[in-house]
């Protein structure tokens, strides 16, 4: 198989306050660049169309909220688990589909909350995976956005980290450490997840912008 071989499907929608459109387009062209066929679509019908989606290496999906169908979500387990990469940042893959447990156990992790909703926060790349190709050259950058807390699971490689600190006008007592950004093997595919990305501006950050690029190759069918 060739670079140009491969074949990206960007799925987008759901709630516009994440601006779906906007912050998928920043990719698309680095998509191009490095060999993809580029497909978008602003309908999750495209995941129950099991042909195309055996032919899809790469799914970056930027929804927000929503529902998914059963034939639908069906159609998305049984590709990424078949070798589909499966990727994207912030709402518009880990504040998708709430009800659909399925999905969560998939993605590996859930928003639970941004406290304080926009703060100054750091984000810590984990020192013994400071050699992932994801993160590599990375140690640490700060953000004035939302910061996630996340509810996960042990199956993820947590490369980067987020502390939530607690205050005087908060339920907890103690500093939360919440996933930042990590990837998981889901079958024969693989899940990339970043959990900054509020604003299109977070994107431009350069050190996040790399990690979500370094991302989107990862993730894909080799």
């Amino acid at each position: 198989m060739t670079a140009k071989d491969r074949r990206a499907l960007v799925v987008r929608g759901g709630w516009p306050g994440h601006a779906p459109v906007e912050a998928s387009d920043l990719f698309l062209p680095f998509l191009e660049d490095h060999g993809f066929t580029v497909d978008v679509d602003d309908s999750l019908e495209v995941y129950a169309e099991v042909d195309y989606m055996a032919t899809v290496d790469l799914v970056v999906q930027c929804w927000t909220m929503g529902e998914i169908l059963p034939d639908e979500m069906r159609g998305l387990r049984r590709a990424v688990a078949s070798g589909t990469g499966f990727a994207g940042w912030h709402g518009g893959v880990i504040d998708s589909f709430r009800m659909a447990t399925d999905y969560l156990q998939m993605v590996g992790g859930q928003f639970a909350a941004h406290p304080r909703d926009i703060v100054r926060h750091t984000v810590r790349v984990v020192p013994e995976r400071a050699d992932h190709p994801v993160v590599a050259g990375i140690d640490e950058f700060s953000l004035t956005s939302e910061q996630y807390w996340m509810l996960t699971d042990a199956l993820s490689d947590v490369l980067a980290t987020t502390t939530i600190a607690p205050g005087p006008d908060v339920e907890w007592r103690e500093p939360v450490v919440s996933p930042a950004v990590w990837t998981r093997q889901w079958g024969d595919g693989r899940v990339f997840v970043s959990t900054p990305g509020h604003h299109l501006a977070d994107l431009e950050h350069p050190s996040l912008r790399a990690i979500i690029e370094r991302g989107l190759l990862w993730a894909a069918r080799a």
